[in-house]
Formats: structure tokens, C-alpha cells, sequence
């Protein structure tokens, strides 16, 4: 698989000529779906969901597939047949990849705050999107899509949650919101300098790419 990263939490994921994208939101240019075949979207965020891309996508890319969660789905009306809904425990085939869905919350932001869906992505059994929750997928997970920054998370968290899930590695997502220095704290208490998580921490820059299996 090549993956890359486009703003925030969107990503690219390719495999013999196909493409899919995950979360692209308002953080996102608007051209990262261009070419995929499927777009994946967890939950109804702004940052991880933009509806105006969302249908520019399907009316510019024929045959493209939506694949999200009932609430998402609610906000897509009028794209028929190209949109899926899909939760907790679905295995589909998406675009010649397995993908399985895990999660179905949000995490918790403020006891004030109502909770939204939120659903995970495990692409191939292999690399896992997880949105905005700290869901364990309960099966092995080689690459794992790290929201390293959140409103709804603590640095301490997030250590504990990847030795939880024991991934090989680990990807930076979710940094939008991050300057430099935000972004080199993170980075550090993430990566070697830190506690240690049991997996390796890269952080790639927009359209940058990674070749991972």
C-alpha cells in the first residue's frame, strides 16, 4: 500500500492502481479525492467531513462510492446508489481492499457535550483509521493512524492506547490544529524521546507518501 497524507486527518491509500481516501474534511484540499474510486468518512466532523467535497467528488469522478456512517449518510441525500452506510462489526470490499469497521463513538469531549457516532476503518487487516475515538479493533494492526491532537484526548492517552492495540507502527494524523512547536512537543513524547509506545512514530508532511504493507 502508498499512503498519503493530505491536510489534518485525510489520507490516500493506493494498491495495484486503485485509490480510496479517507476523511476529507474542511481541513482538506479539495482535490484529495481526486482519482479514488471510494471515500471513506467517519464521522460528521467538520474536520473530517466536508459535504461540499464530498459531492463535487461524486459528480466529477464516475462510479466513486461514499462509505460512512447513518449520520454522515443523513447530510448526502440525492447521491443514490453511490452512497453505503455502514457500523460496527461490517467487512466490505472497498476498491480491492478488505476493509473491516470497528468503533461506534466519539470520544467523550465533556460530560456537557452529546456524543456522535464515530466508526474506525481497518484497511486489509493492515492499516487502521480510527476518527476521532481511541477504539481498539481487537485484531492485529501493522499501521496505525495516530490523532496526535484533539480537544478530546491527553498525549498520556495516547501512549497508553497504542500499546494497547501494538501496532508496528504509528502515523501522525490529526494535527491541524498544531504549530511547530505543538508539533515537535507531540512528536517527542510520541516518538523515541518519549516514554516508548512499542512502535515506531513517523509524522509526514502534507503530500508527503509512504510505502507500508
Amino acid at each position: 500500500m502508498r499512503l498519503t497524507k493530505y491536510g489534518h486527518a485525510c489520507v490516500a491509500v493506493e494498491k495495484d492502481g486503485r485509490r480510496i481516501v479517507l476523511d476529507p474534511g474542511g481541513l482538506t484540499p479539495q482535490d484529495a479525492a481526486a482519482g479514488a474510486e471510494a471515500i471513506l468518512i467517519t464521522h460528521e466532523h467538520f474536520d473530517h467531513f466536508s459535504e461540499r467535497a464530498v459531492r463535487a467528488a461524486c459528480a466529477r469522478e464516475p462510479g466513486i462510492r461514499v462509505f460512512t456512517c447513518a449520520a454522515v449518510a443523513a447530510q448526502l441525500d440525492g447521491l443514490g446508489a453511490a452512497l453505503h452506510v455502514v457500523g460496527e462489526g461490517d467487512a466490505i470490499e472497498v476498491a480491492g481492499f478488505g476493509v473491516q469497521v470497528h468503533g461506534q463513538w466519539h470520544a467523550a469531549i465533556h460530560p456537557d457535550i452529546p456524543r456522535i457516532t464515530n466508526i474506525g476503518f481497518l484497511l486489509d487487516g493492515s492499516l487502521f483509521h480510527p476518527g476521532d475515538a481511541l477504539t481498539v479493533p481487537g485484531s492485529a494492526v501493522r499501521t496505525l493512524l495516530l490523532p496526535v491532537h484533539a480537544p478530546w484526548s491527553r498525549t498520556g492517552q495516547l501512549i497508553d492506547w497504542v500499546r494497547e492495540v501494538a501496532p508496528q507502527q504509528t502515523l501522525a494524523i490529526h494535527d491541524g490544529a498544531l504549530n511547530e512547536v505543538g508539533i515537535a512537543v507531540v512528536g517527542g513524547l510520541l516518538g523515541e524521546n518519549g516514554p516508548g509506545t512499542g512502535a515506531s512514530y513517523t509524522r509526514l508532511t502534507p503530500g508527503e507518501s509512504l510505502e507500508t504493507s
